[in-house]
C-alpha cells in the first residue's frame, strides 16, 4: 500500500507539470491525489499505525480489543484530523486574505495603481506596475495580486508582445514579494504555522535575495521593451452604481486591510493562536468598515451588480481547492514513513542544503512551486531536528534549510511559466508558449535567481 500510495503521489507530479499540455487542471489533480491517497491508506490503516503510532493506539483502545472499526476511528481522529487541521488553517488564511483584496479591490483602493501607471513610457510603466505588485504581494496574497495586476496591465498595454514581457515581470514581482514575508505566500506560511521561521528574522534575511531576484530580471525586461508602449486608456471600472467613496475613505481601507495584516506576526506571537483567526479577524473589522463606507450604496440594489474580475474568483477558489489537495496527499505519504526514508538518502547521497534548495527551485519550474516546497518540508519535520546531529543547525527554528527552500521555490516557479498559479495565468490571458517563455524570460530569471542565492548564501554563512 505504501508502493501504491507513492506511485499515486509520483503520478500527480507527473500530471501537475504537464497540465498545461494535457488540459488537465492541477488543482482537481491535487485533491484526487489528497483524496484518494487516504482513501487507500485506511483500507490498510492497522499496518500503518503499528509501525508509527502502536504505543498512542494501544492507549487509545483502553483495553478494549483492537479491530478494524477502532483502527479506523483512530486514524480519523489522531492522525487524519491533524492534517486537515493544519491544511484547513492555510486555507482560512488564504480565504480571509483575498476576502480582504476582494473588497478594496471592489471600493476602488487600488485604482492609484492605473493612476500612477498612466504613462508611455515603457521604463516608468514596468517599474511602477511591479513595485505596486511586490509591495502589495508581500502584504496581501500574491495569486490575488498578481491577477489583478495583469487585468490592470491587460487593459492598458495593447501590443502583445509587449503585454507578455510585462506580465512576466508582474509573475515574477507576485512571487518575489510573496516570498518577502510569513503572510505572502502558502509555503511561508506553512513554515511560519509550523514554527520552522519567526516572521522578523525571515524576512530581514529575505530581503535582499528577493529584491535581487525581482530587479535583476526586470532591469533585463526592460530593456526588451521600446521606449513608447502602445497602451490605451479605458475609464475607470464600473461598479454598479459605483463606489462614491472620497480619497480619505479608501486609505482609511486600505490601512484597516493592510495594517491589520501586518499586526498578525504580533497577535500569533501574543496569543501563540493560529494566524487564520488574526486575518479573520481583519476581514470581519474590513467587512464592517466596507459596509460602513457603503451604506448607501448598501440599502440599494446596485450593490448586487459591483463588478469583480472573473480570472480572481476562478484564480482564488482552485488556489485553495490546490493547497488543500497537496497538504493532504503530503500528509499521507509522511504518515507511510516513506519522507524518512528519502530524508536519509538525501542525507547519504547529497549531503548539502545549498545542493537540495537548487534542485528543488529547478523542479519548481517544471512541476510547481508549492508542490515542490511541501515536498522539502514533509522530508524534515522540525520536531525531529534535534535527532540530525550536527546536521541540525540547518533544521532548526529560522535555520538556514527553510530559508533556502522558501526562496528556491518562489523563485524557481518563475523558470517556466507553467511553475506557479500566477504564471498559468498569464499563460491563458496572453497565449503564451512554454518555448517563447524559455526563450526570453528563463534566462533573466536564472540570473536574478542566482544573483539572490549568492547573497542569500553569504548571509547565512557570515551574519
Amino acid at each position: 500500500m505504501t508502493l501504491i500510495i507513492v506511485i499515486l503521489l509520483l503520478l500527480g507530479y507527473v500530471v501537475i507539470a504537464t497540465g498545461h499540455t494535457t488540459g488537465v487542471n492541477k488543482s482537481a489533480i491535487a485533491i484526487f491525489i489528497g483524496t484518494v491517497g487516504w482513501v487507500v491508506y485506511i483500507c490498510y490503516g492497522t499496518d500503518f499505525v503499528m509501525q508509527r503510532h502502536a504505543e498512542d493506539y494501544w492507549e487509545f483502545l483502553n483495553g478494549d480489543l483492537p479491530s478494524s472499526e477502532a483502527v479506523k476511528y483512530y486514524i480519523y481522529n489522531n492522525v487524519f484530523l491533524y492534517y486537515v487541521g493544519r491544511a484547513a488553517s492555510i486555507v482560512m488564511f488564504l480565504l480571509a486574505t483575498m476576502s480582504i483584496v476582494e473588497i478594496l479591490h471592489n471600493n476602488g483602493c487600488f485604482d492609484f495603481v492605473t493612476k500612477w501607471i498612466k504613462t508611455r513610457n515603457s521604463k516608468r510603466l514596468l517599474w511602477t506596475i511591479t513595485l505596486a505588485t511586490f509591495i502589495l504581494s508581500a502584504n496581501l496574497d500574491n495569486l490575488t495580486t498578481a491577477t489583478m495586476m495583469l487585468v490592470i496591465m491587460h487593459s492598458i498595454v495593447q501590443n502583445r508582445r509587449q503585454r507578455m514581457l510585462i506580465g512576466a515581470a508582474i509573475v515574477i514581482a507576485a512571487n518575489c514579494g510573496g516570498c518577502l514575508t510569513v503572510i505572502g505566500d502558502p509555503t511561508t506560511l506553512v513554515l511560519w504555522g509550523d514554527g520552522a521561521i519567526t516572521a522578523s528574522r525571515y524576512t530581514a534575511y529575505m530581503a535582499l535575495p528577493v529584491l535581487l531576484a525581482w530587479i535583476v530580471p526586470t532591469i533585463l525586461i526592460n530593456r526588451q521593451l521600446p521606449e513608447r508602449l502602445d497602451t490605451q486608456w479605458a475609464p475607470m471600472p464600473f461598479r454598479g452604481d459605483d463606489t462614491n467613496l472620497l480619497p480619505w475613505q479608501r486609505i482609511v481601507m486600505l490601512f484597516v486591510g493592510i495594517g491589520g495584516l501586518w499586526f498578525i506576526p504580533t497577535f500569533h506571537n501574543i496569543t501563540k493562536l493560529s494566524p487564520f483567526l488574526g486575518a479573520l479577524c481583519v476581514l470581519s473589522v474590513l467587512w464592517v468598515v466596507n459596509e460602513v463606507m457603503n451604506r448607501k450604496l448598501m440599502n440599494a440594489d446596485q450593490m448586487q451588480q459591483r463588478y469583480t474580475p472573473r480570472s480572481v474568483q476562478y484564480g482564488t477558489l482552485q488556489q485553495i481547492l490546490f493547497v488543500m489537495g497537496i497538504m493532504l496527499a503530503m500528509g499521507v505519504v509522511t504518515e507511510t514513513g516513506v519522507f524518512g526514508d528519502v530524508a536519509h538518502w538525501v542525507d547519504d547521497t547529497i549531503g548539502s542544503v545549498w545542493v537540495l534548495g537548487v534542485v528543488s527551485g529547478l523542479l519548481s519550474g517544471v512541476v510547481d512551486s508549492f508542490t515542490i516546497a511541501m515536498s522539502d518540508i514533509s522530508l524534515y519535520p522540525i520536531a525531529e531536528a534535534a535527532m540530525k546531529g550536527s546536521y541540525a543547525e540547518n533544521f532548526v527554528t529560522n535555520g538556514a534549510y527553510w530559508k533556502i527552500i522558501a526562496y528556491c521555490t518562489a523563485v524557481g516557479g518563475c523558470l517556466l511559466s507553467v511553475g506557479s498559479v500566477s504564471g498559468l495565468a498569464l499563460m491563458k490571458m496572453e497565449h503564451i508558449k512554454v518555448g517563447w517563455y524559455v526563450k526570453n524570460l528563463t534566462p533573466k530569471v536564472l540570473a536574478g535567481a542566482l544573483t539572490g542565492l549568492l547573497v542569500l548564501w553569504l548571509e547565512v554563512n557570515f551574519i
